[in-house]
């Protein structure tokens, strides 16, 4: 009976494990030099894979279920072993249980700036962060690439391991996307989806895992960068800067000759009118006194020329805007050296255009 007990404990009769640490990701069967005998009971839970490993090489894995290990169900171990006729004595092998549900929540983040071509920006430096969700989609590659033949591999460990490694498939992922900074910046929320299947091929070739989901939570560019989206922005609220500059004076007319962009408009106004009345028919161009010789003209007064500044203030709108106008025509100057002068005909017409 001594010897039969003793016999047993050299033998492994179940192979089973229970998971109750929900942070372990891959677990080795502890032999403690025992040999697997013939027929032995292997007990796999759902969400796990009990994989086999003989001196090296991946043989069988098992899903979910009980089963009884005998040459008919393990025949990749049986060739590798070389049993010519069946499966008589005990073995020994390595069994590592890989747990296959989804793990969540798991962070990431670049250590450094991901440089990426932008149309509009040039080289941008990008700095990321975010989380995201995976499971184990190949066993046999999920251990050779990252859990290795730790005994036990929990998920603090696959952090670490992995936190570069997934940066470096998002960095690449990113880049071949040839997603315009502005939407990066914008548009993050989306981000995440649009990666996704451009992730997870190489995450499951190189490290046999499946992502999904992955989450950019948050996406950040250089100071000048955030400025010229802030600058971007400005011009596509203000729409045609024309349009815009009218609208300001616009604005100044409705408040009753308030201000010097008041003073401008209204006298801009009667002037208009007084001309329309000197010329129409029966005006007072016709009603002079007749047999008097009307006095003869007086010479032209030059032009009055004004400043963009001036104009600015006339206007009610910056100098920036006045600026703006003459280079694009809308308002007529003349440019003398570096400084551009306009004359109060010019400024009529632009108003009244």
């Amino acid at each position: 009976m001594a010897i039969i007990d003793f016999l047993r404990k050299q033998f492994i009769d179940v192979i089973e494990w229970t998971d109750d640490s929900r942070d372990t990701l891959a677990w080795r069967f502890p032999d403690d030099d025992r040999e697997i005998k013939n027929g032995a009971q292997l007990i796999v839970r759902e969400s796990q894979v009990a994989q086999f490993v003989y001196l090296g090489e991946f043989g069988d894995a098992f899903g979910p279920g009980k089963h009884a290990l005998t040459t008919d169900n393990i025949p990749i171990l049986t060739n590798l072993r070389s049993w010519k006729y069946a499966l008589e004595s005990p073995f020994k092998a390595d069994v590592y249980f890989v747990v296959t549900r989804v793990f969540t929540g798991n962070k990431w983040g670049t250590a450094n700036p991901v440089m990426m071509r932008d149309a509009d920006f040039g080289v941008v430096r990008m700095r990321a962060y975010g989380t995201y969700d995976f499971r184990v989609v190949d066993v046999p590659r999920f251990l050779k690439e990252v859990a290795g033949t730790d005994h036990h591999f929990r998920l603090d460990e696959f952090a670490e391991t992995m936190r570069s490694r997934v940066v470096s498939v998002f960095s690449d992922a990113l880049a071949g996307a040839q997603i315009p900074a502005l939407d990066v910046a914008s548009r993050y929320g989306e981000l995440g989806e649009a990666l996704l299947p451009l992730i997870n091929p190489a995450l499951e070739q190189k490290y046999g895992l499946a992502m999904t989901a992955f989450v950019v939570e948050n996406v950040s560019v250089p100071p000048e960068v955030e400025q010229a989206i802030d600058k971007r922005s400005s011009m596509a609220a203000v729409g045609n800067l024309n349009d815009y500059v009218k609208f300001q004076m616009a604005q100044g007319l409705g408040k009753g000759g308030s201000g010097l962009a008041g003073a401008g408009a209204e006298m801009a106004i009667g002037m208009a009118m007084a001309q329309q009345m000197m010329n129409q028919p029966g005006g007072l161009a016709a009603q002079a006194t007749p047999g008097v010789a009307a006095p003869s003209p007086a010479p032209a007064a030059a032009p009055e020329v004004l400043t963009p500044a001036q104009v600015a203030q006339r206007l009610g709108v910056t100098e920036a805007d006045v600026l703006a106008s003459l280079e694009t025509g809308d308002l007529k100057g003349k440019r003398i050296g570096s400084q551009w002068r306009v004359t109060r005909a010019a400024v009529d017409a632009f108003l009244h255009s």
